[in-house]
């Protein structure tokens, strides 16, 4: 047989839309598809790359935080198995936003230089998403909200997820509720500061890991949140690497330093406790 280079349209395949929903209609690509506007003139080939790179992660951005904020309010239902499912998910987003970094690096200093200047102020550092996601897994930090006085239904919704519990804070509080002692000043901790080491918790999580049989499920979730920080720090790594390669040591677009600023974000942690534990664990 012949190999083919067509196939037949199965004569039960919908062709008139004229009164019907089509795949376009449902995800509405003439909005996704326009919203593409690259400002470099004369129009530079590389912009849209640069465009589309951060449009779609800001899409993954938006269905992670989506799912972080679902984990967050399955642990407070005491439903861990679902959170889990959750943040299975979280982990596959952050994996594709990790590898994404690859498609970006093709773009070379001098190409980027030829639209850079159109930019402006204009910056990642302003990414209001990314910024909430930080919130939720508790690095918190109010001198951020600064950069969203501009826009006040943005700053209201970070200003809430600094007053709210993050992920860590409900998983504690699943904890306590599971019979495990996390002392009570953590328990009552102020909700607005960002998450800081307590020793304290270190032998709570050491009595999980030294009877993981007996606490599987509490277990399980120390793992999962870990997967959450590694693959999180990865991307901060691949971000880093990413713009060093393209701009080397300038300054950012938005007035940061560029890569010694991005640097200083690998010294940001989660669930330093979830890391402490492994150094008193009996080998």
């Amino acid at each position: 047989m012949e190999p083919e280079s067509t196939r037949a349209l199965e004569e039960s395949v919908q062709r008139d839309f004229t009164q019907a929903m089509s795949y376009g209609d449902y995800l509405r690509l003439d909005l996704v598809l326009s919203a593409q506007q690259p400002l470099s003139n004369p129009p530079r080939h590389d912009e849209l790359l640069f465009i589309i790179q951060h449009q779609t992660s800001e899409l993954w951005l938006k269905l992670m935080l989506h799912e972080l904020r679902a984990v967050r309010d399955l642990l407070r239902d005491d439903q861990l198995a679902p959170a889990l499912k959750s943040l299975a998910r979280v982990k596959h987003i952050q994996h594709t936003l990790i590898e994404q970094w690859g498609v970006l690096t093709t773009l070379t200093p001098s190409e980027y230089n030829e639209f850079r200047s159109f930019l402006q102020s204009s910056s990642g550092f302003q990414s209001w998403q990314y910024r909430a996601i930080e919130f939720i897994l508790g690095n918190k930090n109010a001198d951020m909200l600064q950069v969203f006085d501009h826009d006040p239904a943005t700053h209201r919704l970070l200003s809430d997820l600094m007053e709210e519990p993050t992920v860590y804070d409900e998983f504690l509080r699943f904890l306590h509720r599971r019979g495990h002692a996390v002392p009570s000043s953590i328990l009552e901790r102020d909700l607005t500061t960002a998450w800081r080491l307590h020793p304290a918790l270190v032998p709570v999580f050491a009595r999980i890991y030294e009877n993981s049989r007996e606490f599987w499920q509490e277990y399980e979730g120390c793992e999962a949140l870990v997967d959450v920080e590694d693959n999180f720090q990865l991307w901060r790594f691949r971000h880093l690497k990413t713009v060093e390669r393209i701009i080397g040591s300038k300054s950012g677009t938005g007035g940061s330093s560029g890569v010694p600023f991005l640097r200083r974000a690998l010294d940001l942690t989660f669930f330093p406790e979830l890391y402490a534990v492994r150094a008193e664990l009996e080998a």
